[in-house]
């Protein structure tokens, strides 16, 4: 495991990351429901909407941002709880920074599924590359394309990539804490917020634009001032 590894090489207890995920999966999972829920409320409490689908987690439906946030709320309690009974000596901004290439594999990962449920793709294409979408799985106004932008592949690559980014600069911004995981969020905000501007999937819109592209600028922003911040230190 990469955050596992990670922690242990900077001085932190070997179970660490595991009795923090107990904590910390379950309230991403709940968080990534919870911003699902919010930012697709016709599905649930529209004129033909369903309220108690909203608790269906294994139907599927978690938005990143949501199961991010209080992921990391989850770990921040966990940590403070667990540093307090072992008394170990790193650091939340450490722990997290250690996660962060980890955490993004397993987001990458996690796309994965996307490919087999046919969903999150972007515009049609008829690149080499472009997804072959089944006609019920085809929004309106788009059935009759037959390809599409895979766009969760995008995203996938995109993450490898930053992960690679973030191992090989581990020793230059070691020595500033909480940077790595901030470099973390500001190139994931990047990435999606171009691969948001090719979905054409239904979403809420705020201003004419996605919200999870709104999202991606300001949650990047702030990343990006937290990370010029702790390079002056």
């Amino acid at each position: 495991m990469i955050g596992g590894r990670r922690v242990r090489n900077i001085g932190g207890p070997k179970t660490l990351v595991s009795d923090v995920a107990i904590v910390a999966v379950p309230m991403g999972v709940i968080g990534g429901r919870i911003y699902h829920v919010i930012t697709s409320p016709d599905k649930y409490f529209g004129i033909n909407g369903d309220p108690i689908s909203a608790l269906y987690i294994w139907e599927g439906g978690l938005g990143i941002w949501g199961a991010i946030s209080l992921g990391f709320f989850g770990a921040w309690i966990a940590f403070r709880y667990l540093k307090r009974r072992q008394a170990f000596e790193i650091s939340f901004a450490e722990f997290a920074d250690s996660l962060a290439p980890g955490i993004l594999v397993a987001q990458g990962i996690g796309r994965i599924g996307n490919y087999f449920n046919q969903e999150l793709f972007g515009r049609p294409s008829d690149l080499p590359w472009a997804l072959a979408v089944d006609p019920r799985y085809r929004p309106l106004g788009y059935i009759q394309f037959e390809t599409f932008h895979p766009t969760f592949l995008y995203e996938s690559i995109w993450v490898f990539l930053v992960a690679l980014v973030l191992i090989r600069l581990t020793p230059r911004l070691r020595t500033r804490p909480g940077s790595i995981f901030a470099l973390y969020v500001t190139l994931y905000c990047l990435g999606r917020f171009f691969i948001e501007l090719l979905r054409i999937d239904s979403a809420t819109l705020i201003a004419g634009l996605r919200i999870n592209t709104l999202t991606s600028i300001l949650v990047g922003v702030a990343s990006l001032i937290f990370l010029q911040r702790r390079s002056r230190e």
